[in-house]
């Protein structure tokens, strides 16, 4: 399934920065221009697990229109749970669903290439905890 006309849209807008690690501070910047999830989002059932950071994830909406937010104690890792999070949102829980696991906007932007094995590792938990958080939408 190809990516929708949104989730393009924000690739294409990122990828004007022809530099990587100048492309991951925009993405870093985005992110710190946005609220943190409140302390009371913060908690143990909102946690993703088999990240080193701490990382928090809520899916609000419908199951034809989930809005995904998150959040992390690193500013580099809330730039990029914050991308992936604006990757996925406005999308139906069935087409996330549908799209193939291995679609990573991260990767999609040249970023992960910069990452340690442990924080790839971890952003795979972040996209697993969303297509949960989808599933959960679609009950």
């Amino acid at each position: 399934m190809p990516l929708s006309a949104r989730q393009q849209t924000l690739i294409d807008d990122l990828s004007l920065i022809e530099d990587p690690q100048e492309r991951l501070a925009a993405a870093i910047d985005r992110a710190r221009k946005r609220p943190a999830l409140p302390a009371e989002i913060r908690t143990e059932a909102n946690r993703v697990a088999g990240c080193q950071s701490q990382v928090w994830l809520i899916a609000e909406g419908t199951a034809e229109k989930v809005l995904y937010s998150g959040d992390s104690d690193s500013p580099l890792v809330r730039g990029l749970v914050v991308l992936i999070c604006d990757f996925f949102s406005d999308e139906s829980a069935k087409r996330l669903l549908a799209l193939d696991e291995s679609i990573d906007p991260v990767a999609l932007l040249g970023l992960s290439r910069n990452l340690s094995s442990t924080r790839q590792s971890g952003l795979a938990a972040v996209r697993s905890r969303l297509r949960a958080l989808a599933q959960l939408k679609q009950s």
